[in-house]
């Protein structure tokens, strides 16, 4: 996850550089999530076709290869199309990482939050490091680290075993069929079948979900910064509260087994996304008391902590091996819409009523979306056989 938020990081300070102005930046930033909003369902469909762990290899190769490209930009129109190639490779790379993990941990909640708190501490380092080597040294031994951290990424998944591989076999049975050329072009029927996960009560409740928990993430990276800065706080201290959610997410992670032994896993993660919108909802009465605010910030961190595993492991369980990369890529669609979606819609609520305003308007609309998904909850548990979790079967 480092490798991911490493290039977020750096790329308005690098467009700064240039002399970019705050629109040419935000559409860089915005570049890097085009391409996986629309091919994410079709690199995980060639996850299990292919092997995930030599796609995930390709990304990564791709990362590597363009970091020491982006000192040579010149300006906005090269960043752009840098940013949309390597925006993508980097975020089908995270995926195949998401991927790989439900695949050889088969759906294991312990394993499956080792993973999500070290995703954790790599997003909380990447900015330090990043940050530090860009003050030091500029654009070039900054993106030079990126290459080296995509090296190590290589090194890390060619000591991983491949998880096992659902490519048809070659009429003669020789072998499985190669990558063609034509296999690099998305298949509506990929698609389709993918769509269809959401047939399953447990994949459509889980993906409701971790939208809803994207969705309090967007509004921290968006209005939660306009209405700290205007209640005067310096950027230190708004840098101190986002890094104290994402250190409480991290350890909250390492307790998503024993919050999916709690019995209802549909329950326990809507729970507790209920109660991150209700924390981050509930910012304008904190009066500005920064005590308060970083209390609010390392509870909400640590329950969606809780819920991330949670929700990768319910997901990783409803479905087959032969669907682990269709389902991230499902998710990750999900996601990616609503990270596109929310900001926007923040931002006219706040021009509308106010920024303070905005969050009780949000939080009420979030709240009401969760009064369906409390229903189909109840529903799965009716329909649940006695000793199951709620989690779903192989």
């Amino acid at each position: 996850m480092g490798y991911v938020d490493f290039y977020t990081f750096l790329i308005p300070l690098y467009g700064l550089s240039l002399g970019l102005d705050a629109s040419e930046i935000g559409i860089l930033v915005g570049a890097r999530s085009i391409v996986a909003l629309f091919l994410s369902i079709h690199i995980g469909v060639l996850m299990d076709r292919f092997g995930t762990r030599r796609v995930t290899l390709f990304f990564v190769g791709i990362g590597v290869a363009l970091s020491p490209v982006f000192p040579l930009a010149p300006g906005f129109w090269g960043l752009l199309v840098l940013q949309v190639i390597n925006g993508a490779a980097v975020s089908f790379a995270w995926s195949g990482a998401q991927t790989l993990i439900a695949q050889l941990a088969e759906g294991d909640a312990r394993h499956i939050g080792k993973f999500s708190f070290f995703a954790r501490l790599g997003a909380t380092t990447a900015p330090i490091l990043g940050g530090a080597v860009w003050d030091y040294g500029g654009a070039w031994p900054a993106y030079l680290l990126g290459a080296a951290w995509g090296a190590v990424l290589t090194i890390a998944l060619l000591r991983t075993p491949e998880a096992e591989i659902f490519a048809p076999r070659r009429q003669d049975g020789t072998g499985r069929t190669r990558f063609r050329a034509r296999d690099a072009w998305p298949r509506a029927s990929d698609y389709a079948n993918s769509i269809m996960l959401l047939a399953i009560p447990a994949i459509a409740l889980s993906i409701a979900i971790m939208s809803m928990r994207n969705t309090t993430y967007s509004i921290q990276t968006s209005v939660y910064v306009v209405y700290l800065d205007q209640i005067g706080l310096v950027g230190t201290t708004i840098g101190i509260l986002f890094a104290a959610a994402e250190i409480a997410s991290g350890f909250g992670s390492l307790f998503a087994a024993r919050a999916m032994r709690l019995g209802n896993a549909q329950r326990t993660m809507l729970t507790g996304t209920v109660l991150a919108i209700l924390l981050i909802a509930m910012t304008p009465l904190l009066g500005g008391i920064f005590a308060l605010l970083l209390l609010f910030q390392i509870v909400r961190g640590w329950l969606e902590g809780v819920i991330q595993p949670v929700i990768l492991s319910v997901q990783a369980r409803a479905v087959g091996r032969h669907q682990q990369g269709a389902v991230v890529g499902l998710r990750q669609t999900g996601q990616r819409l609503s990270s596109i979606l929310i900001p926007p819609l923040m931002g006219a609520i706040a021009d509308r009523w106010g920024t303070s305003e905005s969050f009780f308007v949000l939080g009420a609309l979030m709240l009401l979306l969760c009064v369906p998904l409390a229903l189909m909850t109840r529903r799965i548990a009716r329909r649940r056989p006695p000793g199951e979790d709620g989690a779903g079967t192989n």
